[in-house]
């Protein structure tokens, strides 16, 4: 077996790894974490296929942008549940 082959099986196996484990995460913020390494390992993928201009549209959008929105996302609804935990917790 020729190491270009290897090195395939390998980022495939990680692409359904990485997959799995983003879909079973407990909490988000780990959650996100792993999608944006998904999409960093996607990126890898397609550089591997020659598409250069796909890879650096998966990286900027999939991993970048899209991981950046869903941090924003997680830490306003953190705050808001927080808030509201709070809220409900005084004496009156």
């Amino acid at each position: 077996m020729s190491a270009e082959i290897i090195i395939d099986i390998i980022l495939s196996l990680s692409v359904l790894l990485l997959a799995c484990l983003t879909l079973s995460a407990r909490q988000v913020f780990t959650a996100i974490v792993l999608y944006v390494s998904l999409g960093l390992l996607v990126t890898i993928i397609w550089v591997r296929l020659n598409a250069w201009d796909v890879a650096i549209a998966e990286a900027a959008i999939g991993a970048g942008l899209t991981g950046a929105l869903l941090l924003v996302a997680w830490r306003r609804l953190s705050n808001e549940a927080a808030a509201k935990f709070e809220s409900s917790n005084d004496v009156y």
